[in-house]
Parts: C-alpha cells; sequence; structure tokens
C-alpha cells in the first residue's frame, strides 16, 4: 500500500507543475516512507511514494509497460494478481509485483478489466498513445481516494484530501466501485450486485459451511506478503475468527502454494485499551487459546486525549464515530511500527454484512435489515474503511480487511436475510458465530458486541464528552451555524473535532468530503425510524441502544 499524487489535463506547464507535485506528494509520505518516484511529460505528471509490501526489491512505482506507453501508479494490493498474470504468456513483467497485472489487463480489455480484480485498491493510469487516463477505486472504497481541481482546470489525483488542500479550489472523494475513463469523460460504476436487490436474496439457502470456507479462502489470500504481517485482535467476535484464521495459515508462504516454510511463521497479535478493559482481556483470552505472540499495549486518557489533535490531521475527518474509535487505533499503530511490522489483518466489515451492530435488534424484518445491511456497505468508505486505513498509515501500516474481500461480500450477501435477523433464539451475527464456534472459546463466539471504541474501555468515551463539554460552551454550540453554515455541528464533540479540522482543512470543499448525519449506535438515519427511543438521538455509541447492550445507558 502506497499514496499517489497526480496531475493531468495540465494547464500549466508540465516542469512547474512537477515542482508542486512532488510538494504534495510528501503530503503522503508517511503512506510510502520506502521509496518515491515520480513520471512526467508535457501532458501528465505522477508521483508515488511506497511501502513495500510485496516485491521490495523490484516493485518500484511508477510501473512502465514494456513499449513505454502506459504508465501506472497504485495504492494498494491485487490479491489474485498470479491468477490473472497467466492470461498473459507472452507479456514481459518486469516486476513481481502484484500491480503490474494491471497494466497488460489495461492493454488488452480497457476498463472493463476492473470487475476481474480482487484486491484494494485506488490508481492511476496513463495512456500516452490515447492521451487518456483511467482513474479507478476498488468495491468498498478501503484505498482512500480523492480528486480535485485548480482554478486554471488541471485534474488532480491523490490518496489523501492533503494532498489537494491549498493546492485545488475544488476537492471531491472519488468514489467506491466507480472508475472515471477520460475518454468516457465521466465517472461510472464498474461494480454492480443483484444482491444489493432484496427480491433477488429473499428465497436464498444459507449454507454456513459455505461461509465458513469462504472467510478461510479470503483470509489464505490476503496473508500475501514479503515482509513480517500481523493480525489486530480486539477480543470480539470479527477479530477473533480473523485471527484464528490466519494462525491457521501462518506457518506457510501462501505465494508457494503453502508448499514453502513462511519466512516469518510466528504470527503477532495486538490489542490496545485502557487499563482493565474489556478488550484487552478477551483478546489475551483468545491469543493463549490460538497461540499467538500477543502484545497487550495500554494508553492512558491523556495519552488519548493529546493524540486526537493528530488523528484529525491523518484521519481527514471530524465524524464522532470515527475520532473516537480511530484514536486508540492511531496509538496501537505505532507500537506495531516500533516493532517492524508492515501489514495487519483486520476484522471491519463484519458488522455491515451481518448486522451486527445492536441497532439492527430493533429491525422490523428481514427486508429492512438486508436493506441496512446494503447501505452500511454503501457507506463503509466513509467511516471504517478510512479509519483502518487511515489509522495506520499514518505510520506506514498496511490494513487489510478480509470480511470486505470481493468473493466474500458476494457470498454473505446472498444468504437469506431471515437468517441474520436477531429474535430471542438468536443474537447478533448467529450465522458467523455458528461457522466458527468450534474454532473459539465459547465465551469469545458468544461475547456480545462491542464498538472498538468502547471496547477499549467506557471511560475513554465518557472522558472524551467530559473534556469536549469543558472546550465548548454552550453559546458555542448555540453559535455553532454562523461558524459553520456548510453541516453545522449538533453536538459539543462534533464541534470541538471540527473545529480542528478546520485548523487543518480550511476549505469548505474539504468540509463537505466528511459525513455529517445523526447515528445511534452507527446506525444510518434511515433506520433512526426503527424505534421510536432513537428519536432526537445522535449518540453513536453500542450503549445507546437501550435494553440491547449490557452497560446501555438506559436499561
Amino acid at each position: 500500500m502506497c499514496g499517489i499524487v497526480a496531475a493531468f489535463d495540465l494547464k500549466s506547464s508540465s516542469q512547474s507543475l512537477r515542482e508542486q507535485l512532488l510538494e504534495m506528494s510528501k503530503c503522503v509520505r508517511h503512506r510510502g516512507p520506502d521509496w518515491s518516484g515520480i513520471y512526467n511529460d508535457e501532458n501528465t505528471i505522477i508521483a508515488h511514494e511506497r511501502l513495500a509490501i510485496v516485491d521490495p526489491a523490484s516493485g518500484k512505482q511508477p510501473l512502465v509497460s514494456p513499449n513505454g506507453n502506459l504508465v501506472l501508479a497504485v495504492n494498494g494490493e491485487i490479491y489474485n494478481h498470479r491468477a490473472l498474470r497467466k492470461q498473459f504468456p507472452d507479456y514481459s513483467f518486469k516486476t513481481e509485483s502484484d500491480c503490474e497485472v494491471i497494466l497488460p489487463l489495461y492493454q488488452q480489455k480497457g476498463a472493463t478489466f476492473l470487475e476481474e480484480l480482487n484486491g484494494i485498491f485506488g490508481f492511476a493510469l496513463y495512456d500516452k498513445e490515447n492521451n487518456s487516463y483511467l482513474i479507478a477505486r476498488d468495491h468498498m472504497g478501503i484505498i482512500p481516494l480523492y480528486i480535485g481541481w485548480d482554478k486554471k482546470g488541471t485534474f488532480f489525483v491523490a490518496s489523501e484530501l492533503k494532498a489537494l488542500e491549498g493546492y485545488c479550489n475544488h476537492i471531491e472523494v472519488f468514489p467506491p466501485g466507480h472508475y472515471l475513463d477520460s475518454r468516457e469523460g465521466e465517472i461510472k460504476q464498474w461494480y454492480k450486485k443483484a444482491w444489493r436487490d432484496y427480491e433477488h436474496v429473499k428465497d436464498n439457502e444459507t449454507d454456513i459451511a459455505k461461509i465458513k470456507k469462504g472467510l478461510e479462502d479470503a483470509v489464505h489470500r490476503q496473508l500475501m506478503s514479503d515482509v513480517p504481517y500481523g493480525v489486530l485482535l480486539s477480543g470480539g467476535l470479527d477479530s477473533s475468527i480473523i485471527s484464528a484464521i490466519a494462525q491457521k495459515y501462518a506457518g506457510k508462504r501462501i505465494e508457494s502454494d503453502d508448499a514453502e516454510q513462511a519466512w516469518w511463521p510466528r504470527l503477532h497479535s495486538f490489542s490496545i485499551g485502557l487499563k482493565g478493559s474489556p478488550d484487552l482481556a478477551a483478546a489475551q483470552k483468545v491469543a493463549d487459546y490460538i497461540g499467538t505472540v500477543h502484545h497487550s499495549i495500554e494508553f492512558t486518557i491523556q495519552e488519548g486525549l493529546d493524540a486526537i489533535r493528530d488523528v484529525i490531521y491523518y484521519l481527514e475527518t471530524y465524524d464522532i464515530t470515527t475520532v473516537r474509535a480511530s484514536t486508540p487505533m492511531y496509538l496501537m499503530a505505532r507500537v506495531i511500527k516500533s516493532m517492524g511490522i508492515k501489514m495487519v489483518l483486520s476484522g471491519e466489515g463484519s458488522d455491515e454484512i451481518f448486522g451486527g451492530y445492536l441497532y439492527f435488534h430493533k429491525a422490523p424484518n428481514a427486508k429492512e435489515f438486508h436493506e441496512e445491511t446494503v447501505r452500511k456497505l454503501d457507506n463503509l468508505y466513509k467511516y471504517d474503511c478510512l479509519r483502518a486505513n487511515k489509522s495506520l498509515m499514518a505510520w506506514g501500516i498496511e490494513g487489510r480487511v478480509p470480511f470486505l474481500d470481493k468473493e466474500f461480500i458476494d457470498i454473505a450477501m446472498n444468504i437469506n436475510p431471515q437468517d441474520k435477523m436477531i429474535d430471542g433464539e438468536r443474537m447478533e451475527k448467529w450465522v458467523l458465530r455458528k461457522a466458527f464456534e468450534a474454532d473459539l472459546p465459547k465465551e469469545i463466539i458468544w461475547r456480545q458486541k462491542e464498538q472498538f471504541s468502547d471496547g477499549v474501555g467506557y471511560s475513554w468515551i465518557d472522558s472524551l464528552k467530559e473534556m469536549v463539554n469543558e472546550k465548548v460552551s454552550d453559546t458555542d454550540l448555540a453559535q455553532a451555524k454562523h461558524r459553520f453554515p456548510t453541516q453545522t455541528p449538533t453536538s459539543k464533540e462534533e464541534y470541538f473535532y471540527r473545529s480542528i479540522f478546520e485548523e487543518h482543512f480550511p476549505s469548505e470543499s474539504a468540509a463537505l468530503t466528511v459525513p455529517s448525519v445523526p447515528s445511534v449506535a452507527c446506525s444510518t438515519p434511515t433506520a433512526l425510524k426503527w424505534d421510536k427511543a432513537f428519536e432526537n438521538m445522535n449518540d453513536p455509541s453500542g450503549r445507546a441502544v437501550s435494553k440491547v447492550h449490557a452497560d446501555a445507558y438506559e436499561k
């Protein structure tokens, strides 16, 4: 995983913009501290900051096709690259980089090849022969990607907002599952799935064994790495399952089809929390059970509070849920980096796919349950994908999310939604728990959902609320519409985060890249209609769901 910055449709001289691109690229160097590369001609400039995970010795970017006509910079990983390479026995690959296969795919098929990729990516490809370019983002938006235009009309692409702020007068988030071919002149969707429609899945059979095999396959292919890796283990259901599967395959090198011993056979796991937090105890129990080399990281409330300003800069958000959860993850990533780990697997995406958030208890029927999971997946790039990627990449660590593997999503979203429903007999994510009940301790498999910002210790969020109440007055909040007429904050906590965000990213265009909608326990606004108690509430903590969470604010 890396950082990219590119300029197309140049309205200033290439040489003058090249110097600017080098400065812009420095803004994302934390994403790729291992090498810097740049390509430019009179029409295009592409800069790349590399984090070397696959083929560290020769996989430098931008990548160039053998005939010199195609230039490519990618932020991401293509998990099925070895299978895709077999389509091109006569192509002269220059590296072992998993991303290089994009060049012959595009050369042969144009933008239609995107559906063949199983991976996470945001890339910019320049076609010199046709003087055109292709921009694309992965199916779920696991990898961040932004676009912008300067006052003269030059078009920019970047992995993070900070590379464009101050240079572009208009900035947008490039949407997940979409591409832009300059010859077509508009952003188009490439990721389209029938399972989005409830009518397509309502009568399907649920095969628990298929779910288990599908997730095991996803973890297995995502262990592709030429550098030391680990797993994030909170002790919750999702991270515990991912860790257990990773431990199953960690002894062999995936690139050899499991024929050779792994280069780093001992799997390291990491958890973070306040002293005595629920997550630390649960994570240690899982680690002891599956046999990882486990590292429990304790942080203090003050250390978390001191990090918030940096967290908002690196995360590029003022969303309450994201800031709350990203702060401990950001602190943990720094420790992981200090141990030489460059890639970790994490459990994001499961709650969206299986309806694991506690407000799903209130879903009135299977149709609304399913439609909410689709809405959650549609918006994941604004929240958990952003958190998982940017919290880790702030320290040059790649995060991979097997639950959001393209093939596994198809399996999990095609099961009968009725079997995901929560009732007196089945708790949230029952299907997933059942699939892996033989792989983990009973008390972990059947542990109630804890959102990451809650699980690190309830006093973390409680202390945040106390702090912002001291920092933001009632008058400040009452007058918020004058200071922030666009997406006006509705709580003191949001006001505080927005104020810090504005210091880093002052433009209105930047503010509009951040979601600002009411939520209870991470619900979408639509799901607030499920329970009258949700009216006039706006609290992303799972404890906001009364009579469901064991430690709910209201019993």
